[in-house]
């Protein structure tokens, strides 16, 4: 997997992604104790505000951004949106209202709305021949699993030297040298896109994504994974601290066992993709997460709850997480052309941050009112209502190549050759507007 670094592109790209992961980390940490500063007892209401606040700009900006960005220089736009987030997290450590981090957080993620789907999109550009890319993808996962654990490592270290308000600028450094490391190689264009209208270009990212099958998968594997995550990231704290009496320390580990189950299914899964094909892996990830909820439901139920029983569980989600999430690109990169891209990928982060804007109010409501066992079952319900659809929207034995017909364009034509009958891989763009083998 480690033998991609050694493309110079690619790896001051993974070493931007790696920077500016822990700079977010740290600022995660920072934010909860400036919360409780400035709000005390109704920090959790300010954490709960800034969290839906980052939601509502994922959901929004990300598929506005994704239209424009094969109008401009890739590594300009990055670097920008790189400096705008620092800038944003530079002023955190001087607000005195809870105001004054709203406006802030829902700049500096407007800016990560705009910044992380251009810069997956520009991945596959990078690295074309699929093998590679898949590894990036699972280097890419481990990034994210990595900084779960390092970054509050690190807050911790830094901050029996120093204020939480340090941290901040510590968040500044992440995205600065992201910006360093971008600015630092060139990156491919895009290519030319046609001339669109404001409309056409806003919504051209989703009308690909919601037209091809394997992707309305992907997005109800996508409710999968926001239900089972949610579980995991809500509701842990409560498990570990309130029902089993834990302390901190076995918080860490218990959402550690859920990042090291993430981890090996991100170690094993290249190996893997190169021999099965993407639908049988993500959707047996998506059964063996719901399958784990389950269990501990029952076993909650029969013999109550136990730490070890909830790590070995919490793994197990990992593991299931992470086989869902890991290939998602390779579906977003095989279902676009490469002027498509951002958009397309843009679309998938505004639709799989809408599913966590469902799951993540839910999955609090469910536990506060109701217990353990309910809330495991009633998201367990709602994963495999994902997995389902899954199983219908996106057909077994999806094609590489779609043979199809064309009466919508003149004998001449150059994608036709001389054959109106012919067969590639089916991509959905202006000459083929729709998912079939007719147009």
């Amino acid at each position: 997997m480690l033998e991609i670094l050694a493309d110079r592109t690619y790896r001051h790209l993974f070493l931007a992604q790696v920077v500016a992961l822990l700079g977010t980390g740290l600022a995660t940490v920072a934010l909860g104790l400036l919360a409780y500063d400035l709000a005390g007892g109704d920090a959790g209401m300010v954490l709960g505000t800034v969290f839906t606040i980052k939601m509502v700009a994922y959901v929004t900006i990300a598929p506005i951004a994704g239209a424009f960005a094969d109008r401009v220089n890739r590594r300009a736009l990055l670097v920008t949106l790189d400096l705008v987030r620092a800038g944003a997290a530079l002023c955190l450590p001087f607000v005195t209202e809870t105001w004054q981090v709203y406006v802030l957080i829902f700049l500096l993620q407007s800016a990560s709305a705009a910044f992380t789907p251009t810069f997956q999109a520009t991945i596959p550009d990078v690295l074309p021949q699929e093998e590679r890319y898949t590894r990036a993808l699972s280097l890419s996962r481990l990034a994210y699993d990595l900084e779960n654990i390092v970054s509050p490592t690190l807050a911790a270290l830094l901050l029996a030297l120093v204020s939480y308000n340090a941290l901040f600028f510590g968040t500044v450094a992440g995205f600065a040298a992201s910006a360093g490391l971008v600015l630092s190689v060139l990156l491919p264009g895009p290519g030319p896109s046609e001339p669109r209208g404001i409309y056409d270009r806003t919504t051209r990212g989703l009308r690909i994504y919601l037209a091809t099958p394997r992707l309305r998968g992907l997005l109800a594997l996508n409710l999968v994974v926001s239900s089972a995550g949610a579980m995991v990231l809500v509701n842990s704290v409560v498990l570990v601290r309130g029902v089993l009496g834990l302390p901190e320390s076995a918080l860490a580990w218990t959402m550690f066992a859920f990042g090291a189950g993430s981890m090996v299914a991100a170690l094993v899964l290249p190996r893997l993709l190169d021999r099965l094909s993407d639908r049988p892996v993500m959707l047996s990830g998506a059964g063996l997460a719901i399958a784990a909820l389950v269990a501990l439901a029952g076993l909650v139920g029969a013999v109550g709850l136990t730490w070890p029983m909830l790590v070995m569980i919490w793994g197990l989600v990992g593991l299931g997480y992470s086989a869902v999430l890991t290939p998602s690109g390779r579906l977003l990169r095989r279902s676009a052309h490469p002027e498509d891209r951002p958009a397309v990928f843009a679309a998938q982060f505004a639709l799989s941050h809408a599913c966590w804007l469902l799951t993540y109010p839910l999955s609090g409501w469910l536990m506060t009112q109701f217990g353990t066992v309910p809330v495991l079952l009633g998201l367990a319900a709602l994963a495999a209502a994902g997995l389902i659809l899954a199983l219908r929207l996106w057909p077994a034995g999806d094609p590489a190549e779609v043979a199809h017909t064309h009466d919508n364009l003149p004998p001449d034509h150059p994608h036709l050759q001389g054959h109106r009958r012919h067969s590639h891989a089916l991509v959905i763009d202006d000459r083929h507007p729709h998912w079939g083998t007719h147009f």
